[in-house]
């Protein structure tokens, strides 16, 4: 009797065995699997990117740009990154650029509260201790070997620096979150600069005196009345 009641139970647990099989195997299982799999991937993946700070709420990413660079919010309207080899180039370039920006903005502002004599812009046509050629013999080899050792290091290690000194960090700062100061500072500082020069061939007067004198009367001196009156600057 056990045994007719076992093989009763096999024969009843056969179909649905069987069935389940067949609807594991069927197409329409696997492709419900696949779009479930991929719903959950989008999901994910629309998780990920809410998180993340971009240029503008709500912007997408291009996929070169994953956030691991320092200053990165998915910002390259033209594709300019999209080669992996010139990418790290143009990072490099974007520091140093930045670099030295904030040292002339910090240089322009700061003689100018300090009182020193002349424009900004006019530097360049002042007599020196040192003659134009006396310079240039003593910035060209100085200036060759910084950049000459500043280019190999680079190549070699990735990183930015000095001499021998990658990255260059003698006051032992670097770390992720200064990185992306640095990063934004120098953005800040490279419009600054523009913003400078173009004032400088607008307005022929240093950044200071133009913002005393807006702040003085807004009315009459803003960006308008500056426009309106390059004919008789330029």
């Amino acid at each position: 009797m056990a045994a007719v009641a076992a093989r009763t139970v096999a024969v009843l647990r056969t179909p649905a065995v069987s069935t389940s099989r067949q609807l594991k195997q069927s197409p329409i299982f696997t492709k419900a699997v696949v779009k479930r799999s991929a719903c959950v991937s989008r999901k994910a993946f629309t998780v990920v990117a809410a998180d993340r700070a971009m240029w503008i709420p709500g912007a997408e990413s291009p996929s070169y740009l994953d956030g691991t660079l320092a200053g990165d919010y998915g910002f390259d309207p033209l594709g300019l990154g999209s080669d992996p080899d010139r990418l790290k180039w143009y990072v490099e370039a974007e520091l140093n650029n930045g670099r030295w920006a904030m040292l002339a903005v910090f240089g322009i502002l700061g003689r100018e509260l300090l009182g020193v004599s002349g424009d900004w812009f006019m530097a360049g046509a002042g007599e020196y201790d040192l003659s134009f050629l006396s310079l240039l013999a003593i910035q060209f080899p100085v200036m060759g070997l910084i950049e000459t050792k500043r280019y190999e290091g680079f190549k070699a290690t990735g990183s930015s620096g000095f001499m021998n000194s990658y990255p260059f960090d003698p006051v032992g700062m670097n770390s992720p979150d200064m990185a992306v100061k640095e990063v934004k500072n120098g953005r800040l500082a490279m419009l600054a600069f523009a913003g400078f020069l173009t004032q400088a061939l607008v307005t022929r007067e240093s950044p200071l005196a133009n913002l005393s004198a807006h702040m003085g009367d807004p009315t009459n001196v803003n960006i308008f009345s500056s426009v309106s009156n390059i004919q008789n600057v330029v």
